[in-house]
C-alpha cells in the first residue's frame, strides 16, 4: 500500500469549516504566556490551523506559524483575519526545517508528535535557535495517553516524557516541567482526560 505524505494526512484533517482542535490557545500556553517578554519574536512549530499563533498575535508577538498542512495554515490565516491580527506562515517539512541561530525570542511546540529521530533534530535546533534568554513553550502527550485515547497520535514512539525531554534540549534551564494528568478540551480531537508533559525552559 502506498503511504500517504503526511501533508496529505493534515490536510483531509483540516478540510472541514470548523476548527477541529478549535480556536482557543492550549491551556498551558494561557498559563505561561505572561512570562513571555514583550513584542517577542515568536515561531509557534506544527501550528495547524493557528489557534496558539493567533491568541500571540493578539498579545502583540510578532508570529511565524509553520506547518505541513497547507490547508491548516489557511485557516489560520483566516483566523487571524477574523481577530484582525497579522502572523506570517510557511509551510515546511520539520525533519528538514532550519530553525536557523539565535533567531528566537520564544518557540512554541503544542502537542507536535513526531518520529523519534527527527524530534530529537528538531529539539537540538529548538536550543540553538532560541536567543540567550529565550523561551522554550511545550506540551504534549506522553505514552500514558494510549489508555485514555482521547486524543494524540496512536502509538507510544511518538509522544514524549522528562526523560527524553531532559537530553533532547540539552542546554536549556528549566524553569516548569511536569508529568501530569488533566482535563484536555480543545475542539473536537483533544477532548478529556490526557497524559501530558509540560516544559517552560529557558536558554
Amino acid at each position: 500500500m502506498q503511504k500517504v505524505p503526511e501533508a496529505n494526512i493534515w490536510d483531509q484533517r483540516y478540510a472541514t469549516d470548523s476548527y477541529v482542535y478549535g480556536t482557543q490557545a492550549n491551556d498551558f500556553l494561557h498559563s505561561v504566556v505572561e512570562r513571555m517578554p514583550n513584542n517577542a519574536k515568536v515561531l509557534c512549530l506544527a501550528e495547524g490551523e493557528g489557534r496558539n499563533a493567533v491568541y500571540l498575535a493578539e498579545r502583540g508577538h510578532r508570529v511565524v506559524a509553520v506547518d505541513a498542512s497547507r490547508v491548516g495554515l489557511d485557516k489560520a490565516q483566516r483566523l487571524a483575519e477574523q481577530r484582525q491580527v497579522r502572523i506570517e506562515c510557511a509551510i515546511v517539512d520539520l525533519a528538514a526545517y532550519d530553525l536557523g541561530t539565535q533567531d528566537w525570542d520564544v518557540i512554541v511546540s503544542i502537542f507536535v508528535h513526531l518520529p523519534p529521530s527527527v524530534r530529537r533534530k528538531l529539539h537540538r535546533q529548538v536550543v540553538a535557535g532560541l536567543r540567550p534568554g529565550g523561551l522554550f513553550i511545550l506540551e504534549a502527550y506522553r505514552p500514558e495517553q494510549l489508555r485514555y485515547a482521547t486524543g494524540g497520535p496512536p502509538v507510544a514512539e511518538l509522544m514524549m516524557n522528562l526523560e527524553d525531554l531532559q537530553q533532547e534540549l540539552d542546554g536549556l534551564a528549566w524553569l516548569h516541567a511536569a508529568e501530569l494528568d488533566r482535563e484536555v478540551n480543545e475542539g473536537q480531537l483533544h477532548h478529556g482526560v490526557g497524559a501530558v508533559v509540560q516544559l517552560l525552559a529557558q536558554r
